[in-house]
């Protein structure tokens, strides 16, 4: 079910399936900042990654003895997401344990999603419960939203620039074709904070950049104006779109977490940047987007 939430400013969109934002349109200009899903490109628009980020070795984790099978990025994605409270502005969503995640997942937990919208800004919020009474936990959380890109009606967004607060350069590395991160780190040179796209900007893979480099991305139109915003404090951040299909958007996405090597074999807590929560214990956290200037 879709819920909404506006103000003078924005109307937001976000479905339960998924706990998922699927619009984000400003009420002067009708502008919608949001990927809308089409499939020729890729059918998602802002999923949650839970309780992992990125794709598994061989789509499996080794755990207490025993082997799980986890689809790329995690289930919370394509679980419906129980609603428990709303109002004009913000909007909670709750996610448990199930028969069908302890398949999956041999975890107890609570998945909180929450959204506040206040003036341009959407905040989005995260708390991962661990349920246990005895066992502690490992786990994952991002988020992959994707922001219409060019917005001015132009064939590509080459010419559109991502502003990366304080870096004069951009340390990455990628993923190979069946995503798994590689081990070659590259440097991005970036002009007054500025990476401009070019035609062949995303034809590699994605951007991981980790060690905390940012924490506010821009997206500005060739003219310099600015669209959007994140701001957010997690240790990695991706960025991406379709490899060579000059798809019109780009992702965003600030993580806690990642896929693994191209070379990885081991337990989950082994895995690169691997959260762990204690038993009966909280995880909280929030990103923010600001849409326009």
């Amino acid at each position: 079910m879709r819920y909404t939430l506006e103000n003078d400013i924005l109307r937001v969109e976000i479905d339960s399936f998924g706990a998922e934002v699927k619009s984000v349109q400003s009420k002067a200009t009708g502008q919608e900042y949001m990927w809308q899903a089409d499939e020729k490109y890729w059918k998602g628009t802002s999923p949650i990654l839970f309780p992992f980020v990125g794709r598994l070795r061989h789509d499996t984790f080794l755990h207490g003895g025993k082997t799980y099978t986890m689809p790329q990025h995690g289930f919370a994605r394509k679980m419906e997401h129980c609603l428990v409270s709303k109002t004009d502005t913000t909007i909670w969503f709750k996610l448990v344990t199930s028969n069908e995640t302890l398949e999956q997942f041999p975890f107890s937990f609570i998945l909180r999603i929450g959204y506040e919208l206040a003036e341009n800004e959407l905040k989005v919020m995260w708390e991962v419960s661990n349920n246990s009474v005895d066992k502690h936990m490992h786990f994952g959380i991002g988020a992959h939203p994707g922001f219409n890109c060019p917005i001015h009606g132009e064939d590509s967004k080459v010419g559109y620039k991502l502003y990366f607060a304080g870096l004069d350069e951009l340390k990455y590395y990628s993923n190979d074709s069946n995503g798994y991160a590689l081990d070659q780190f590259y440097t991005l040179p970036l002009e007054n904070h500025r990476a401009t796209i070019t035609p062949d900007f995303f034809d590699f893979g994605t951007y991981i950049a980790e060690n905390r480099q940012t924490g506010e991305i821009g997206l500005e139109d060739p003219n310099g104006n600015r669209i959007l915003t994140v701001l957010f404090n997690t240790p990695l951040f991706g960025i991406w779109s379709p490899e060579g299909k000059n798809a019109p958007f780009l992702c965003i996405e600030p993580w806690f977490g990642r896929c693994d090597s191209h070379d990885f074999e081991g337990t989950l807590k082994a895995r690169a940047y691997d959260n762990v929560l204690e038993a009966g214990n909280k995880f909280n956290t929030s990103y923010v987007i600001r849409f326009g200037a």
